[in-house]
């Protein structure tokens, strides 16, 4: 990798550990190209791409997550051929430094590609981006921990069951998890300090759980001293809470991002970037009156 992709993965590490020991966390913009995604699904294809990842800069997005694939539940799976096609153009313009017809720079904003194929991730990786979101935590593909290891980029490790169970304990699950995960990690000699944790809200968890691992992500925080991100934007226990339909979300989303953001969480992963950027804002000038 070159010296300036290491110099934005550097500049990245460090804005993730400091977000992570003053709980002022970072945001990172959701961009899914793709037309299946449970919210924004078709809307953000081609040139719409660049000019979403343009706007998500200029709302404060600390951190463009660019994803080529919907992990909604039921949707098809795809393969790395048309993931790749879909997400490596926007990538280019990223790289790039903007969007046709855009004032905003994209230069210095930090791109985590959103996989869970090894392939994937390495021809994101070559064209720029320095952090691998990969919702199968390093225990999906076999290939996936080598390619974080060998280019030195930042990991996203996610909790993920293939489907809830009501009658687990859902923190000895995440404990069982994360272990293993970072354990493969070690083994392909990811630098651990490198790697964030998810505890993977909506996937193969029941309501209850969901909620369970936000009320108590200092937990999971406390337990491995790394980072955690916190991905829960729109999502269906939001809906069942609510009674709200997926594009009537951002209360309960914003709500449940400043709780987790109290509770540690050092990456908040969102559609609404702006909406959050103003609420962390503002919880971070109260906190600072308390002294």
């Amino acid at each position: 990798m070159s010296a300036i992709w290491e110099e934005r993965r550097d500049l990245l590490w460090q804005r993730i550990w400091q977000a992570h020991r003053t709980r002022a966390p970072l945001v990172m913009g959701i961009l899914n190209v793709t037309p299946d995604s449970f919210s924004d699904g078709g809307r953000f294809m081609g040139e719409a791409a660049a000019q979403q990842a343009a706007r998500l800069a200029a709302e404060g997005a600390a951190i463009i997550d660019v994803g080529g694939e919907s992990t909604r539940p039921g949707s098809q799976r795809l393969d790395e051929a048309e993931e790749r096609c879909r997400i490596e153009p926007v990538l280019e313009t990223i790289a790039g430094g903007g969007a046709p017809g855009s004032e905003t720079s994209l230069s210095d904003v930090p791109v985590s590609i959103d996989t869970y194929k090894a392939g994937t991730a390495r021809a994101a990786l070559a064209r720029g981006a320095v952090m691998v979101n990969d919702i199968g935590g390093l225990l999906g593909d076999p290939g996936m921990a080598e390619v974080i290891a060998e280019s030195g980029a930042l990991a996203v490790l996610m909790h993920n069951r293939h489907e809830a169970d009501e009658r687990i304990d859902i923190f000895d699950d995440l404990r069982r998890v994360f272990d293993t995960a970072l354990a493969r990690g070690r083994e392909a000699g990811i630098v651990r300090e490198r790697m964030v944790l998810d505890p993977g809200i909506g996937f193969g968890k029941t309501h209850g759980q969901n909620l369970d691992c936000i009320a108590h992500l200092d937990r999971l925080r406390a337990a491995y001293e790394l980072p955690v991100l916190l991905g829960l934007s729109r999502k269906s226990f939001l809906g069942r809470e609510l009674g709200r339909e997926v594009n009537e979300r951002l209360g309960g989303t914003l709500g449940a991002n400043l709780f987790g953001a109290a509770r540690g969480a050092a990456i908040l992963r969102v559609h609404d970037v702006a909406a959050h950027v103003d609420a962390l804002r503002i919880q971070q000038a109260l906190a600072a009156r308390c002294g």
